[in-house]
Order: structure tokens, then C-alpha cells, then sequence
């Protein structure tokens, strides 16, 4: 079913969070995917403590605080390694499929957004890397309302920007609690289950499950 807006969140749906690891696998060692899982965890950890304690502080910093833990968490990776993780999160790869179909849509006549957690610079970097900033129509990011997902004051700046209704918007994660907050807002959604998770968060259902953003098309 085509949409009016699809709205995309940024990393581990458009960007691979592993990445940076990645990149760096040869000096990192055996212990790489161990480190980048708990990177990513814990910088999903500290945004939603954050938000609880009413306490704001951009992704950058929580990116940063997360590599460290995990590095303490994992002492057999150099952590003179540190400033070039950093450095490689910067300009993450995006998903393959990703330039392909967002240009798709585009052509289809439909608006095109990211809404993350991350910082303002964090994402114009991103997308600049990616050369998705042609297509993009804009990048909401939290910064903005100094909350993180699921907060529905995140949800809530498309809808205000945009000047469109809940149900207009067509919201694209690969994380199934963003799903869930985004549902209970009242996007219509779809979970981009890229590792083959089991579904969770039973009574906030996503509209529509896909293995990647490929399906999106058969819809434009």
C-alpha cells in the first residue's frame, strides 16, 4: 500500500550499526562482533535511562560513555583503537538495498524523512556519506525535543512537521521497541526484521514485518 510520508529510523534500519567494528575487524580481533553488540546496547541502554531520569544528553555523548564501557567490558580489544571506532561511526554503511529503494519511493511521489535518536551532526554525517541527502526531504532528530524513543514527543515532531495525520505516515525500524512506540502513537508500521528476531511487545503489533526495505516497493 503506497504512503503520502515514509519515515525511516537511521541506524540499524538505514545504517549498520556494526560497521565501525567492522572496518576495524583485522586489529580488533576475535572479539569484535562481542564489542560492537555491546556498543549498540549500551547506547540503546543509557538513551532510554536517560529519558526516565529526565536527564538530556545527545547521542554523541551516550556513543561515546557506550564504547567505553564496552572496551572496559572487553579488555582484549586495544583500546588505543578508541578515537578510530569513533571516527568510523561517523560514516557508517548503509544497508545495500537503501539507496535503490528510498529513490524509488521518492519517484513514487512520496515524502521521505529520518527520525533517529541520533545528533543533528551524527546524522548529517550519515546521510551525507551515503549520498541519501539528495533524496531525503528532512531529518528529524530528538535533539530537538531533548527525549529519546520511545518518548511520543519524538513521534510526535513529524506529525507537527509535517502537518499530517499519524495514520498518513508509514514508520520503517529494524528496532521492534521502535515499532512498538511508534504503533502506540498511531503510525501505520513496519518492522524491518533484518537479524530474524522473535516478535515481542505482542500488544503493539507492527502493520507489516519484511527481512529488509526491498518489500517497501511492492507497496509504491
Amino acid at each position: 500500500m503506497h504512503h503520502a510520508a515514509y519515515v525511516f529510523d537511521a541506524y540499524g534500519t538505514l545504517f549498520d550499526v556494526h560497521a565501525a567494528v567492522r572496518r576495524h575487524a583485522g586489529e580488533i580481533g576475535p572479539d569484535g562482533q562481542l564489542l560492537s553488540d555491546i556498543w549498540r546496547a549500551k547506547q540503546l541502554e543509557y538513551s532510554w535511562v536517560r529519558t526516565l531520569m529526565g536527564s538530556y544528553a545527545d547521542f554523541w555523548q551516550l556513543t561515546e560513555q557506550a564504547l567505553d564501557f564496552a572496551l572496559r567490558k572487553v579488555p582484549s580489544v586495544d583500546r588505543g583503537l578508541r578515537t578510530r571506532l569513533l571516527e568510523a561511526y561517523w560514516r557508517l554503511d548503509c544497508y545495500p538495498e537503501v539507496p535503490a529503494v528510498l529513490k524509488a519511493l521518492k519517484a513514487s511521489g512520496a515524502k521521505l524523512a529520518i527520525l533517529s535518536n541520533g545528533s543533528p551532526e551524527m546524522l548529517q554525517a550519515a546521510v551525507k556519506s551515503a549520498a541519501l541527502d539528495q533524496i531525503l526531504d528532512d531529518v528529524f532528530s530528538v535533539d530537538q525535543v531533548k527525549r529519546f524513543k520511545t518518548d511520543p514527543s519524538v513521534y510526535d515532531m513529524v506529525v507537527t512537521g509535517w502537518r499530517l495525520y499519524p495514520g498518513a505516515v508509514s514508520f520503517q525500524s529494524s528496532n521492534r521497541w521502535d515499532i512498538a512506540g511508534a504503533a502506540k502513537f498511531g503510525f501505520r508500521t513496519v518492522w524491518i526484521n533484518r537479524a530474524n528476531q522473535p516478535d515481542e511487545y505482542r500488544d503493539f503489533p507492527p502493520g507489516l514485518i519484511l527481512p529488509s526495505l526491498e518489500g517497501l516497493l511492492a507497496g509504491a
